[in-house]
């Protein structure tokens, strides 16, 4: 529908996107919250994501990799910390190995995602924080952003279809 804005706080650790989707506040909420829905959109292609769990509830977790082309798995865990549904959730994001443990070397990322109607869709606001500058420009540096607009055009496929 739109594509994203991105900013790059570097004062304050964070990264911010709004996006727009065009379907309703129910569809993007959907997927954005049921492993179903977000295996078909999430991992920019030719990636896709693959769920081992996901307990969508605050104390609850995603844990999923992401697979390659040539069979290569990026491990990642997501705590979920708040919701308000179809209003907002939080998150706390760590890499991992497919054990469940933490890859230290890559930073944790902590989301805040918000949800509204905005009569002809859905804007997404999104604010990921994290601990030091550096760790922002590492995340930055391994492609963030292209990948999540990557994403973001999967899910805007999705919801036309």
């Amino acid at each position: 529908m739109q594509q994203a804005i991105y900013t790059n706080d570097l004062v304050n650790n964070k990264i911010l996107v709004e996006r727009e989707f065009a379907g309703t506040l129910e569809q993007v909420w959907r997927a954005w919250t049921e492993s179903e829905i977000l295996e078909k959109w999430w991992a920019p292609l030719p990636f896709k994501a693959v769920t081992k769990e996901m307990d969508f509830r605050e104390g609850g977790h995603w844990w999923y990799h992401m697979l390659g082309p040539d069979g290569s798995k990026f491990w990642c865990w997501l705590d979920y910390l708040s919701i308000s549904r179809l209003e907002k959730f939080t998150a706390r994001n760590i890499f991992c190995d497919e054990e469940g443990k933490p890859n230290t070397e890559l930073p944790d990322m902590h989301w805040e995602n918000f949800f509204s109607s905005t009569g002809a869709g859905t804007k997404v606001k999104i604010t990921v924080t994290f601990a030091s500058k550096e760790d922002l420009e590492k995340i930055v540096s391994m492609g963030f952003q292209e990948g999540f607009r990557m994403a973001h055009e999967n899910l805007d496929k999705l919801l036309m279809s």
